[in-house]
């Protein structure tokens, strides 16, 4: 899998081809920052994916480096991938997730105005957890928009199992 850069990104890349590591910069800070940014980038997103050493090369080739600079980033990415995978991990939020559910269905079935009526209604208690601590949250609805609901998950968990959702899970993993 090849990494694509944008224009902009490849721009703020650029000055590297320029700038001998020895000698004096002679540029603005605002240069530097957004070269700064690209390489930053390129690291996170390549080590997001996890492309392989061939594909790294490939997307870099693009960029015009020296075949040195090529070879530099190479080994600037090998040596820092896990460790970029680690730090972006413990930046992902961390979200609730799901421990218990308790649920109740309610019927209404008259008023004083509206002696034949049935109004059903189902409320669903969430138990969750987040960082160890447990929380709830109470949700109501009626019937229809919990079998929407239910469809709509099913259908979200039908699209998990084709093979382009698997390679982009696979991918993210």
């Amino acid at each position: 899998m090849l990494l694509v850069l944008t224009e902009e990104q490849k721009q703020h890349l650029s000055f590297l081809c320029q700038v001998e590591a020895a000698g004096k910069l002679n540029v603005s800070s605002d240069t530097i920052q957004h070269g700064v940014e690209g390489l930053t980038y390129l690291l996170t997103e390549s080590s997001k994916l996890m492309i392989s050493e061939i594909d790294f090369q490939d997307s870099v080739l693009v960029l015009g480096f020296s075949e040195e600079l090529n070879k530099l980033l190479l080994q600037l990415y090998l040596d820092n991938r896990k460790e970029i995978r680690t730090i972006l991990n413990e930046l992902a939020p961390d979200l609730p997730h799901y421990h218990n559910m308790e649920w109740r269905l309610d019927v209404q079935l008259a008023s004083r105005s509206l002696r034949q009526q049935i109004k059903p209604s189902v409320t669903l208690k969430l138990h969750l957890e987040q960082n160890g601590d447990p929380c709830t949250q109470v949700l109501q609805t009626d019937p229809a928009t919990l079998l929407h609901l239910i469809q709509e998950l099913e259908q979200a968990l039908g699209e998990m199992k084709t093979n382009h959702c698997r390679r982009i899970v696979r991918n993210i993993k």
